[in-house]
């Protein structure tokens, strides 16, 4: 009986942390299906475009999120509280965002999501995996990595239709809403699973001062499989985060569409597509790795490296239907890099570096990734256009489709070296 509640409560909380990161990406992307709108209001080039969508968020969200870890790791922190005053930050600077009136208003209120979004994943990665067995912890870790593409499937969809209807500003307070009343709820619906321990009787956490954050890192970085990890995933974020901005452009500028109907493509071709591959990649670790764990970063290297032909020819497609289903294919197999990168970075450290550990790769991730991403193909971008006019966003895209195979090289360089440091760390 104990063990059937257990369960239900592991499955209640990997329910609701899953729709806790869906509205973290829904806040988060929403204004990639709104940049079109956004920039003819506001006057903004597309630099300055790429630096709503990328630095504005991403420098306080990267630089926040390893003190932030830190303190979750602590055996005294209540993680849950942690993420619902953080959800309740990101959901109220979303709505904000919907009153700027020029660009540096806008900055702010993105600036303000970024520090809300800071206290989530890191925490919600440490509970995870204190709470699934290891043998687990990749679907498991996928399983919530889904609210990456659903969040961004739900923005694109919503954020096209309501721009369509009452425009972007009412979008962006909608979106924001909910996560208020679900940082109301998140409390009353999960608690801390250390606080379950001490009510059974188990001793209080001691042991020496918590270590500092620069030691911690330093210790986290120690391991080579992880800091390849560190770089695989850094550079994918780079490439996802720009082509997933500008390949919505594509298909307003080139292909001549609305922000409803980009919103239902891409809904499909980045959305749905996401949701599969994100579960393929950790079905596919916890399954291959029962052979050899270095097969754990098999499907991320190989899918990355063949999408790479795939989503360059969905690119250059002149017809929108057939740029939307060469692109399918290859959005599944980036996704798939999710679950099976943040199981290994889980197991590469001790349980006490969990958060922190995650807390590095998604500061790589949003720093490289989300910080340069949007920004460095905004502002190719606008160097190319004199150059090939409102085909300068399909020139950008071009070159990275083929780059896909930097993180596929270094995935696999990782893989190499999985067996011997998750046995020193097992």
């Amino acid at each position: 009986m104990e063990r059937s509640e257990e369960q239900n409560r592991v499955r209640l909380m990997l329910w609701v942390l899953l729709v806790v990161y869906i509205l973290n990406f829904l806040d988060r992307q929403i204004l990639n299906i709104l940049a079109e709108p956004i920039k003819a209001e506001l006057g903004l080039s597309d630099t300055e475009l790429g630096l709503l969508a990328g630095p504005a968020f991403a420098v306080f969200y990267a630089v926040l999120g390893i003190p932030i870890a830190r303190y979750a790791d602590r055996g005294s922190t209540n993680r849950i509280s942690l993420i619902s005053i953080s959800l309740a930050i990101w959901s109220g600077m979303t709505a904000l965002c919907g009153f700027a009136q020029n660009f540096w208003q806008m900055a702010l209120a993105r600036i303000g999501v970024g520090v809300g979004e800071a206290g989530c994943t890191p925490a919600a990665h440490s509970l995870i995996s204190d709470a699934v067995p290891a043998q687990k912890r990749a679907s498991a870790i996928a399983f919530y990595g889904m609210g990456v593409p659903i969040g961004s499937l739900l923005g694109l969809v919503i954020g096209g239709v309501v721009n369509d209807i009452w425009g972007w500003r009412a979008a962006l307070m909608l979106v924001g809403a909910p996560g208020l009343l679900l940082a109301l709820l998140l409390p009353v619906l999960l608690k801390e699973p250390r606080r379950f321990g001490l009510a059974k009787g188990e001793a209080a956490p001691s042991g020496p001062a918590p270590m500092p954050v620069r030691k911690a890192i330093g210790e986290v970085l120690t391991s080579r499989a992880y800091v390849l990890l560190l770089v695989a995933a850094s550079f994918a974020a780079f490439l996802s985060y720009g082509k997933g901005l500008w390949t919505l452009s594509l298909f307003i500028r080139s292909h001549g569409m609305s922000t409803t109907e980009v919103g239902l493509i891409g809904a499909v071709t980045l959305g749905v597509a996401g949701v599969f591959g994100t579960w393929l990649g950790g079905w596919a670790a916890d399954r291959f790795a029962k052979v050899n764990r270095r097969h754990i970063l098999t499907l991320p290297a190989v899918g990355m490296a063949v999408a790479a032909p795939i989503q360059f020819l969905g690119y250059g497609a002149p017809v929108w239907w057939v740029a939307g289903l060469l692109i399918l294919v290859p959005t599944i197999l980036n996704a798939a890099y999710y679950g099976p990168a943040y199981a290994c970075v889980q197991g590469l450290v001790r349980k006490e570096l969990r958060a922190v550990a995650a807390s590095v790769m998604l500061f790589g991730q949003n720093l490289v990734g989300l910080g340069l991403g949007p920004f460095v193909f905004g502002a190719l971008s606008d160097w190319l256009q004199p150059l090939v006019g409102s085909e300068s966003v399909r020139y950008v895209l071009f070159g990275a489709a083929w780059l896909g195979l930097i993180p596929a090289f270094f995935f696999w360089r990782a893989s190499l070296r999985l067996n011997e440091e998750l046995d020193q760390k097992g």
